[in-house]
């Protein structure tokens, strides 16, 4: 359910609290508490030699915005529990030598957990059974190792839910209207896309290869690349009148698509992240509705439980739903939802 994400939403260096940064961790502050890709950076109200516990955080990169509110949450509570918090990111989504080598370089600096968004989920678990035998907890957050168990816990969105609910919500808003369904997927073959699909799938009451859906298409979660998958699905059936994308940035290519096709007016955009941009879109009326995840939650919890662990010995275990909200200021009967005045006031990006 939570596997790697096809988010292409690009930040600058607003790491100041959570994306994170690259290569080598140090325990120099830089950038409000991490540094760019290819540097490092600490944040927390200790030093590197204060006694008190030093948490890891290591994102997939330091330039999207999801990740950049994880290390904002991170940073903040890290300061709250006392704690020293050491960051780094892959240098590109996929990057897993770059998050290899910062977890040894963590381990040299003495932290006592990892906190980390696997760019590999298959690939880096060695390294981290490695260091789990020598006493380091890892906690994989919003994306699971395969197997999820090879991780002590796992935080994240229940993806496959996030899915369901706006599935859920265009079958209410259809009331029976016959579908003509585009999927805007993330990138093939990743548990994320997979479970978001087949969640939407579900809510809306249909099973893969219904006659109510014109195409899927990957897109990798990019404006462009899902404007050019969308552009290729309406050649197919200019009908299209329901659009599911795997994150806004996929729901805003699939609505350029539709406007320069002139058919903006005729079909219902859904999607999920909850990023400010993507409310935004939803206040606007580009989306219908969005599920808002909380990666803010997430790292936060995270912290928390390795200074547990540092503090009394107790490890963290299991999977950590961190909840969902969908969005959108046209509420359907029977499907749960908040406003976007809720939507921004816990956004990120």
């Amino acid at each position: 359910m939570f596997g790697n994400s096809g988010r292409a939403r690009r930040v600058g260096c607003r790491l100041a609290g959570l994306g994170a940064v690259a290569v080598l961790v140090t325990g120099v502050a830089a950038c409000g508490g991490g540094g760019s890709s290819g540097s490092s950076g600490s944040s927390g109200s200790a030093g590197s030699s204060g006694g008190s516990t030093t948490v890891g955080l290591i994102t997939k990169t330091d330039t999207n915005p999801f990740f950049v509110k994880m290390r904002q949450f991170a940073s903040d509570e890290a300061k709250k529990q006392n704690a020293q918090l050491v960051t780094a990111a892959g240098k590109f989504d996929g990057d897993n030598a770059t998050q290899v080598t910062a977890i040894e370089n963590m381990v040299t600096q003495g932290v006592k957990g990892i906190l980390i968004t696997p760019n590999d989920t298959k690939a880096i678990v060695p390294t981290i059974k490695k260091y789990q035998s020598q006493g380091v907890v890892f906690i994989a957050l919003d994306t699971a190792l395969e197997p999820q168990n090879a991780s002590n816990a796992l935080f994240a969105t229940n993806n496959f839910n996030a899915g369901k609910l706006i599935g859920e919500y265009a079958k209410a808003e259809f009331a029976g209207k016959p579908a003509k369904i585009a999927m805007i997927d993330g990138t093939t073959g990743t548990s994320v896309s997979k479970a978001r699909h087949d969640g939407f799938l579900q809510g809306f009451g249909i099973k893969e290869g219904d006659s109510q859906i014109v195409g899927a298409a990957a897109s990798d979660g990019d404006q462009a690349k899902a404007q050019t998958a969308m552009e290729q699905l309406l050649q197919k059936d200019p009908g299209i009148n329901l659009v599911y994308t795997i994150n806004e940035p996929a729901a805003f290519g699939s609505y350029q698509a539709l406007k320069q096709a002139g058919k903006q007016k005729q079909a219902t955009i859904v999607s999920i992240d909850g990023g400010c941009q993507g409310v935004q879109g939803v206040k606007k009326g580009v989306i219908a509705a969005t599920s808002q995840q909380y990666p803010g939650k997430m790292a936060a919890d995270g912290v928390d439980a390795v200074v547990k662990f540092a503090k009394n010995g107790t490890k963290p275990s299991g999977y950590t739903d961190t909840g969902v909200n969908l969005i959108t200021d046209k509420p359907v009967k029977g499907v749960p939802s908040k406003d976007t005045a809720f939507g921004l006031k816990n956004c990120w990006g």
